[in-house]
């Protein structure tokens, strides 16, 4: 496999940590929030990063970009967040080149999540890409590659039934409350943060538990307000979340800090209490394990519910993985013209050069010289020969660099870089 190259300096690589490795704590050490993403592509700039793209979520934190060593994307990473180079080394990955280009298909097309065919993170990509074209830290290849896998992950999505089923982190918290907890009905749940999981999680519940003593806290009242709305549910005052905790048989948090916002101190069960933490990093503290009636649940024993939904999911990976393959290879098609175009663009230049030199020649030499007729002739035999060129370059049994390098010595072609 050829190596792809934007720059000949440069290569592009992915680097990054995912669940697969890396537990919630890591996880929430290397979390970067909107500032974050920003502050590092500011930096990325800086020190001469041409394109990046950087993705946060519950589940991973990846740095796609081109460099000329990986380890300048992880530092930037590390020096962003909370985590050290050496814990990142001890659970990360990283991928260069045309692996890497695989990767964010597979990450953006759902095969990489969690929960098998979980689209959730295209959006992230999406936003990233937003991020980075913002920054002007999106060049052509960038936006080319996110395009193909936002238009893989549209495909699999309609072609295929991998994200049939209720299947995500909301609905797994909603099963594992289902499958634990008796007269579910009957049961005050409270739930603290509304964010997109949130809001999930509160669908969910209400579609499945049959539930309507649900009760929604969020730091700003009027996103509560928003969802409750939808479903006739109760809201209350964050200043008031004590007080509904103690009322609770089930809390779920979904919030999106940095830090714990639930503890010990604000738990006074008299009756027992299940703690579902959806949040990374996590938002509720260890220490409620120390209270003999709270059982606390965080996202990752969830996200390894498995279930039928699940099992049929893998039967769609063959052809999800089909569509990827068809997609990724009309991307590295596009990738290989744009390597070569400067030549072919300078090859044509060249002949167009000799085409104007022979016409002007022959005007002077030739009475009634048809100049038009000329013109048309030579612009159709250039396209001829550049067209032949260009498919001799495209050919799998060619080395591209090789021929490129003798098409410039043969034709003494001066290349502009833009």
């Amino acid at each position: 496999m050829r190596d792809y190259h934007i720059s000949k300096h440069n290569s592009f690589y992915a680097v990054g940590l995912s669940y697969k490795k890396a537990d919630a704590e890591v996880r929430g050490k290397f979390s970067l929030d909107v500032p974050a993403i920003d502050h590092i592509l500011g930096k990325a700039k800086e020190i001469g990063i041409d394109g990046l793209l950087a993705i946060s979520t519950c589940n991973r934190t990846e740095l796609y970009g081109f460099a000329q060593h990986p380890y300048q994307l992880i530092k930037l990473l590390c020096d962003e967040t909370h985590g050290t180079v050496e814990e990142f080394q001890e659970v990360a990955y990283v991928y260069k080149n045309h692996d890497a280009i695989s990767h964010m298909f597979k990450v953006g097309t759902g095969l990489d999540s969690q929960i098998l065919g979980d689209f959730e993170i295209i959006s992230q990509i999406k936003q990233g890409f937003y991020r980075a074209k913002k920054y002007d830290m999106a060049n052509p290849f960038m936006e080319r590659l996110c395009n193909a896998v936002i238009q893989a992950s549209k495909r699999i999505k309609n072609e295929t039934e991998i994200s049939s089923g209720a299947t995500s982190v909301a609905f797994a918290s909603v099963k594992y409350i289902l499958d634990n907890v008796d007269d579910i009905s009957d049961k005050n749940i409270l739930l603290f943060g509304t964010g997109k999981i949130g809001r999930n999680t509160c669908e969910n519940l209400v579609k499945h538990s049959n539930n309507s003593h649900i009760t929604l806290i969020n730091r700003t009242r009027e996103k509560a307000e928003d969802i409750a709305g939808k479903f006739q549910l109760t809201v209350k005052d964050y200043g008031d979340l004590q007080t509904e905790i103690r009322k609770a048989d089930i809390l779920v948090v979904a919030t999106g800090a940095q830090l714990p916002t639930v503890s010990k101190a604000l738990i006074y069960p008299k009756k027992p209490l299940l703690v579902l933490d959806l949040s990374v990093p996590k938002n509720v503290s260890d220490d409620v394990k120390e209270l003999d009636n709270v059982t606390l649940v965080h996202l990752d024993q969830l996200s390894q519910i498995t279930d039928e939904t699940l099992a049929k999911r893998k039967e769609y990976v063959p052809k999800a993985e089909a569509i990827i393959e068809k997609v990724k290879k009309d991307f590295l098609k596009w990738l290989e013209t744009r390597k070569f175009a400067p030549v072919i663009n300078a090859l044509k230049d060249k002949l167009n050069t000799m085409k104007t030199e022979e016409i002007d020649f022959q005007t002077k030499k030739i009475e009634g010289f048809d100049q038009i007729q000329a013109e048309i002739i030579s612009d159709r035999i250039i396209q001829k020969i550049t067209k032949q060129f260009a498919n001799h370059l495209k050919s799998n049994e060619v080395d591209t660099d090789d021929s490129l390098e003798l098409i410039q010595k043969v034709f003494q072609l001066e290349l502009h870089s833009k």
